[in-house]
């Protein structure tokens, strides 16, 4: 069997793509990702790429104003910034500790 070439995976999409291709190997089976051959792997991409093809696209342009105003307006309802009441607070310590 054929070793398969490492490729460089640049972008998120590529990840996604890995990734559906590493459960999908380890899926067929019972047969780990390290048996199937160079031309298994190649169709598994080609046929996760004519589905990603059809994923609608938007423009960053669009998409980042979106995502900043979405973040502008829950700013106020984000414990991370604006903390959580100490009488809310599910983590706050109920008693301390005494060392004498």
């Amino acid at each position: 069997m054929g070793r398969v070439q490492k490729r460089s995976w640049g972008c998120p999409g590529d990840l996604q793509s890995w990734l559906w291709m590493l459960s999908r190997a380890w899926s067929l089976q019972g047969r780990m990702a390290q048996e199937l051959s160079e031309k298994e792997l190649l169709k598994m991409e080609v046929e996760q790429l004519k589905k990603e093809v059809k994923n609608p696209r938007a423009l960053i342009s669009k998409t980042g104003k979106e995502i900043k105003d979405y973040v502008e307006a829950e700013a106020g309802n984000d414990p991370l910034l604006k903390g959580i009441p100490e009488d809310k607070n599910p983590f706050k310590e109920k008693g301390g500790c005494m060392i004498s």
